[in-house]
């Protein structure tokens, strides 16, 4: 990718066979974090980051979605990717296209990701650099990374190499969270996603109500829907841990930067899709829902 490439360390070649982020990896780069003024932001309170999104020649963002396993980061990033026009990248993603590859790294990757392990960095950078370089190759600018970084080191990494104009914090109780990974599915034929989980949460402790009606595939879907091998609830839970203890530090990562938006999703898609258009101040978000619906 040509912002990457712009902003390497120049003794990288810009089309080295040995990738960008694989080389950083290696040779040490982002050990130590860069230092920016400290700041932090909320939708309620604080300076926010700043966006240019506005203009359609300047929609050639640099995203990053944090958030826990099942929050719907993949579904918000895609939605947001259709709209400005930039590619989403999600490490999930990656990670299901190698296992289906039944390459040299298939059965490793199949050992983790059924025991909800988190896929080593030197994995993962990998797969995410030759997905970069792919699209360099293609002429994509801008991008949504949906999965990654998911660890302090891969926020240094990536920091070292190019950098983040925005991060968004999708945020979502626990036990709505667990719900909702039970109750995904995918079409064996199509490969569509969807969701069986039909949620209807009490508000307790301060905490709001929460409804998310079930999103269910057509007729001809219906009967070739599987779950994924991941999608226990031991899982799922332990999934949920290891996001806690290893992931959450790098919203503290970008908070110090002044670059995260947290945003607490308020239902299913028909009520977040809408607030999370205005809190991105898409200035035109109400005649862009449907271009991205």
């Amino acid at each position: 990718m040509a912002a990457l490439t712009r902003l390497a360390k120049p003794s990288f070649a810009p089309h080295s066979p040995i990738s960008y982020l694989s080389r950083c990896l290696y040779s040490g780069l982002g050990s130590e974090p860069s230092s920016h003024a400290a700041a932090s932001y909320s939708p309620h309170l604080g300076p926010k980051p700043s966006l240019s999104v506005k203009d359609p020649k300047d929609r050639n963002v640099q995203w990053v979605f944090l958030g826990s396993p099942g929050v719907g980061k993949g579904t918000y990033a895609s939605r947001l990717s259709n709209l400005l026009g930039v590619p989403h990248i999600a490490t999930g993603d990656l990670v299901r296209e190698e296992l289906a590859a039944s390459g040299p790294l298939s059965q490793q990757l199949s050992e983790i990701v059924n025991q909800g392990k988190l896929v080593s960095d030197e994995i993962i950078i990998n797969l995410l650099s030759k997905r970069l370089e792919a699209g360099e190759a293609k002429g994509e600018l801008g991008f949504i990374l949906d999965g990654f970084p998911r660890t302090i080191r891969q926020a240094e990494i990536l920091e070292g190499v190019t950098d983040i104009d925005l991060v968004l914090n999708l945020k979502l109780r626990e036990d709505v969270l667990l719900e909702k990974c039970l109750g995904r599915r995918t079409c064996s034929q199509c490969g569509g996603n969807f969701n069986v989980a039909s949620i209807n949460v009490k508000g307790s402790n301060g905490s709001p109500a929460i409804s998310m009606a079930p999103l269910l595939p057509p007729q001809h879907c219906m009967s070739k829907l599987v779950t994924r091998a991941d999608d226990t609830e031991e899982v799922i839970k332990h999934r949920i841990d290891i996001y806690n203890e290893k992931s959450r530090p790098v919203e503290e990562f970008y908070r110090s930067r002044g670059k995260l938006l947290e945003f607490d999703l308020p239902g299913g898609i028909p009520e977040s899709w809408p607030k999370l258009l205005e809190i991105l101040d898409l200035d035109d978000y109400k005649e862009q829902q449907s271009a991205a619906a």
